[in-house]
């Protein structure tokens, strides 16, 4: 009877993580309002769209040849891709309007919603070794808000924790008869080791307790010096090469530096070019640690308590999970400093990492990481999502049955809801609104000029606009969280400056500062609600939104200048 009630247990958990697994895929390409932060449009799509597609798009000062702080492989290898496929679907007339503001946000999305079950499959391989309930996991892991909103944008923090997943499914290999096997992955460990560095840096931190996990198993196994210095060889030269290769890339990239002219009329020798590529080198990661580690650097992007990670990010993201993980943490250093108390004559301390306990070493996992991250004063909550994995894997342990059920159902349906359609939520509708209008038929009859005012949202992506860099009819202003004085001024100078018979201007707000726009003495002609528009920067007064207008301050609006005014 307890056979066939696990048994029956165990198809509820697989039909809950297919239904998710399908809400996954299909809010993707609903798809999600919700606008979390301008990384995740302006670390690769934006770029791509404006070197692929010859889109006019803003060009963030890390991909700048003066300033190269991120590499342009993964970005390549992602958006790049996609993009680059609908531009040869429309080439060859197979889909004649393939370029669109849908296509343009979904496409790369969609790519990053299917490696986000790598994280799916990584569960599946590493519940056993861990001795985590794998469906219960697995079921964890999809219901998470975090997988079914942050890992399908395309930030590199999801990349860093696609990479880190598979990093720990080849640290954790087990022979048939259960016991740990000697690990005989070196040479894919060093590869995904430096690409997850040439991705984001920060990547080492998480690294770290599977590279040590790793090393301890070779030890463990007992093979000799001269097969540990073998896997150890294979990792560095593999890491080597894999740099080597990142470097080549971004260097052709950020540079001058071309085939043709390496090899110039006069035939410059080998040493030669070498020299000559050496002299231009691009080393982006190199680039990123000199920026950040420059106080005054972080501070412009905003300074955090050193303890924001761990009392607020980790709670924001995971909820109680990351609550009961931090008591259980305390409870196993308790009980590590007793043990320590108790046998003084023990030689060194007692074994955190026995490969037979996996809890105590997934909290390392998950914490050494977390701490590492803190000693910047720069903190996001994006930052701590590769977390989820060793979170998921310590939480579905048998000791560990997932309690808090419902607790978890609401948290993740309330992060789901916030950051999947409220967070400026208007802001991409209120884009593929404006590309429509662009592009339509009575637009394409005669040129119109337009100009976007943003203020007082994120930085809108001007790759969804599809506007060509040849096209000049589009001007785009982003006035960002400018001050009332400064947004009237520049609204008050654009419309006494029409300078042409068929020109617009509109001006994008949130419904929170629509009143800040009535001062300026101007009026509008038309006026679109996009609902719903939640800002943070802006938030919405409480006294509102009890009233009759609580659907304006939670909307963004569209304001077409009068051109009588």
């Amino acid at each position: 009877a307890v056979r066939r009630e696990g048994a029956g247990s165990a198809m509820v958990a697989r039909a809950l993580w297919a239904l998710l697994a399908a809400l996954r895929a299909g809010w993707c390409l609903l798809p999600q309002s919700g606008y979390l932060h301008p990384d995740e449009f302006f670390q690769a799509p934006e770029v791509m769209a404006g070197d692929i597609l010859n889109l006019q798009v803003y060009y963030p000062w890390e991909f700048l040849s003066s300033s190269p702080c991120r590499t342009v492989v993964f970005p390549l290898m992602t958006s790049g891709v996609t993009y680059w496929v609908i531009k040869s679907l429309q080439q060859l007339d197979i889909c004649s309007s393939c370029i669109n503001s849908y296509t343009l946000l979904v496409a790369p999305r969609l790519l990053f919603t299917i490696f986000s079950f790598i994280l799916d499959y990584s569960v599946y391989r590493l519940a056993p070794f861990w001795g985590a309930d794998r469906w219960k996991a697995l079921v964890l892991l999809a219901g998470s808000y975090v997988t079914l909103v942050f890992y399908t944008r395309t930030f590199t923090n999801t990349l860093e924790g696609l990479l880190f997943a598979l990093l720990m499914v080849l640290v954790s290999s087990r022979k048939s008869s259960g016991s740990s096997a000697e690990p005989t992955s070196s040479s894919l460990i060093g590869v995904i080791t430096a690409a997850g560095f040439f991705n984001r840096p920060t990547f080492l931190a998480f690294a770290l307790m599977p590279l040590l996990y790793w090393a301890s198993l070779i030890v463990d196994s007992q093979k000799g010096i001269k097969t540990l210095i073998n896997h150890f060889l294979k990792l560095i030269l593999c890491a080597c090469f894999t740099a080597i290769v990142f470097i080549t890339a971004d260097t052709f990239y950020f540079t001058s530096v071309s085939l043709d002219n390496l090899y110039s009329t006069n035939k410059s020798s080998l040493i030669d070019v070498i020299a000559q590529f050496h002299d231009k080198m691009v080393v982006t990661p190199f680039n990123f640690l000199s920026y950040n580690l420059n106080p005054h650097n972080l501070a412009l992007h905003g300074s955090h308590p050193r303890v924001t990670h761990f009392m607020v990010n980790g709670v924001m993201l995971f909820g109680i999970l990351h609550i009961l993980a931090i008591g259980a943490g305390f409870k196993m250093l308790k009980k590590y400093v007793h043990q320590l108390m108790l046998v003084r004559c023990y030689r060194g301390p007692p074994g955190l990492l026995m490969h037979s306990e996996g809890s105590p070493t997934l909290l390392l996992f998950y914490f050494v990481p977390l701490a590492f991250l803190s000693l910047f004063s720069h903190q996001e909550p994006r930052f701590l999502i590769p977390l989820i994995l060793p979170l998921v894997l310590f939480s579905t342990s048998p000791n560990r049955a997932v309690k808090w059920k419902l607790l978890l159902v609401l948290f993740n349906l309330l992060g789901a809801l916030l950051f999947g359609c409220l967070h400026q939520g208007g802001l991409i509708p209120c884009l593929f609104h404006l590309e429509q209008l662009i592009h339509s038929p009575a637009s394409s009859g005669y040129p119109r000029h337009y100009t976007l005012l943003f203020a007082h949202t994120y930085m809108p992506p001007r790759s969804l606009l599809n506007i060509k860099k040849t096209d000049m009819h589009v001007e785009v202003i982003d006035m960002a969280g400018s001050g009332e004085e400064t947004l009237c001024q520049t609204v008050e100078q654009r419309a006494s400056n029409f300078t042409c018979s068929d020109c617009h201007i509109f001006i994008i707000i949130p419904g929170t500062v629509r009143d800040t726009i009535t001062k300026c003495g101007v009026s509008f002609r038309n006026e679109t609600l996009i609902f719903p528009h939640l800002s943070m920067e802006d938030p919405p007064r409480i006294p509102v939104l009890s009233s009759g207008n609580w659907r304006s301050q939670l909307g963004l609006y569209i304001l077409e200048l009068n051109r009588d005014h």
